[in-house]
């Protein structure tokens, strides 16, 4: 802080702050309070930029807590304990209307009205932020704590009164426009979810491909003839676009190649290995593709006794334990293996790999498989309802056209989806930058007629009541 503007100073926190308040840690019910029910905040309330009166839980209807610690309108709120990213997270609150009570992790900064706002800046600032992470202490990263004393010893900038409000002013209004800027981009990615999920089921159930067959008579009355033939059933008729008579349902176990049943991998790879066969969990599973670099790998021999297991290129994968993800193994992988909780299905001839994948990520098909987990810690599917799960098989050539149309439709979701990522992480790095350039004295002019910082320091030392001197009571043996 050796750069500041001239008429600024640097001070420790406790030279603004009149008192701090805390709460008590008692037992609650895990849930926010209704009515006149009374509840004490979490440090999640205060975690994220705004005052968030839902992380509360619910105080016993016996309950004793002192209504000084009452939160209301206009209180900074700071959390004294937290990971080391979010401990010394700073709110001003708003409009409240639940009966909610300071908690032991929750202090109340009692500061100068005038000076709040800056002060709350300040401590969201991306130097402060450091200084805070420094001053926390906690043999664990995921769970910090900030004495009060290491609290009021944390320097800050502190500029001339009218230039604060000036600054906070301004960075009320500019951060007002990023956080909406970033709730905005926040709904997109549900949308891209939801579009996601319309084409998969588009695409199973013949509306993506409808115009398709209409372009494509004869190989869809071929199709046709081949379904009838199927089911013993030779007589014709035109095709109902929103109901291909084209189409079949198929169980799991009749889309796969004869001989390869649908298995789960090995059930104890034994240690992490540095080299080995490597094999696919669940986890390895992201976004419909198996995340190769992220493999671990068991030895030889473990493998070979799964050989039944071992997958190659166009095997589908489909997570039977917690998740039901779905992935076509790439090239690369050919006598790789699977774990446990997953399952291999090898397509056979009614289906394409790619085809499969699609049908099982669809809505319906993924809606069926999570019906029929068992267990609530950890959700199972056995391969014998694996094997039930319903597959709408397209003809050949449709199989075709939709495997491209999903995958075109896709590759432009992920285009947006690696836009709307981008244009996050621009939008997340603007408050930072802002609150760096505001306490650098760079957000606004200087006033040189301003009142200097250390004018305004003085009067807040001169008006601060003095510490009560602590009476000394005489020994026992003195009294009297």
């Amino acid at each position: 802080m050796d750069d500041l503007p001239t008429a600024w100073t640097a001070v420790e926190l406790g030279e603004l702050i009149r008192r701090i308040e805390a709460g008590l840690n008692i037992k609650c019910e895990e849930r926010p309070p209704g009515g006149s029910e009374r509840g004490l905040v979490k440090i999640s309330a205060v975690t994220w930029g705004k005052f968030n009166e839902l992380a509360s839980k619910t105080l016993l209807s016996d309950a004793q807590v002192d209504e000084r610690n009452r939160i209301r309108p206009g209180d900074l709120l700071l959390s004294r304990a937290n990971t080391i990213e979010l401990v010394g997270a700073a709110v001003i609150v708003g409009h409240i209307e639940r009966t909610l009570y300071l908690s032991d992790k929750v202090l109340r900064l009692v500061v100068d009205d005038q000076s709040k706002r800056w002060i709350n800046y300040a401590l969201k600032s991306p130097g402060m932020r450091k200084a805070i992470e420094e001053a926390s202490s906690g043999n664990q990263l995921s769970m910090r704590n900030l004495s009060q004393d290491r609290l009021r010893a944390l320097r800050i900038p502190l500029a001339p009164l009218a230039e604060q409000q000036r600054i906070a002013d301004k960075l009320d209004a500019v951060v007002a426009r990023v956080d909406a800027c970033r709730d905005r981009l926040a709904r997109v990615a549900p949308l891209l979810k939801r579009f996601k999920q319309s084409v998969l089921d588009a695409a199973v159930s013949g509306r993506l491909t409808a115009d398709w067959r209409k372009a494509h008579p004869m190989v869809s009355r071929h199709a046709q003839l081949a379904a009838k033939a199927n089911a013993g059933d030779n007589t014709t008729k035109e095709i109902d676009p929103e109901n291909p008579e084209g189409w079949r349902v198929l169980r799991a176990e009749e889309v796969v190649q004869s001989g390869a049943n649908i298995v789960y991998g090995i059930v104890q790879p034994g240690p992490k290995l540095a080299a080995g066969v490597p094999y696919v969990q669940t986890t390895d599973i992201v976004n419909g593709r198996v995340q190769v670099d992220t493999l671990s790998f068991t030895s030889p021999e473990i493998a070979g006794d799964y050989q039944r297991s071992s997958i190659r290129t166009g095997d589908v994968l489909l997570g039977i334990i917690r998740a039901t993800k779905v992935a076509v193994v790439p090239e690369g992988l050919q006598g790789a293996n699977i774990s446990r909780s997953v399952a291999r299905l090898r397509p056979g001839n009614e289906v394409m790999s790619r085809y499969l994948a699609i049908a099982l990520q669809s809505p319906n098909v993924q809606q069926w498989l999570r019906a029929q987990h068992r267990g609530m810690d950890m959700p199972v599917l056995n391969l014998a309802q694996v094997r039930q799960a319903p597959i709408p098989v397209a003809p050949r050539d449709e199989q075709t056209e939709v495997v491209r149309r999903v995958d075109s439709l896709f590759a432009f979701a992920d285009r947006l989806e690696a836009r709307l990522a981008k244009a996050q992480a621009a939008a997340d790095r603007l408050t930072p930058a802002l609150l760096a350039k505001a306490f650098r004295g760079e957000l606004v002019p200087q006033d040189p007629t301003d009142e200097p910082a250390a004018v305004l320091l003085q009067r807040l030392a001169t008006s601060r009541p003095a510490p009560a001197t602590k009476t000394r009571r005489p020994r026992a043996d003195q009294a009297g």
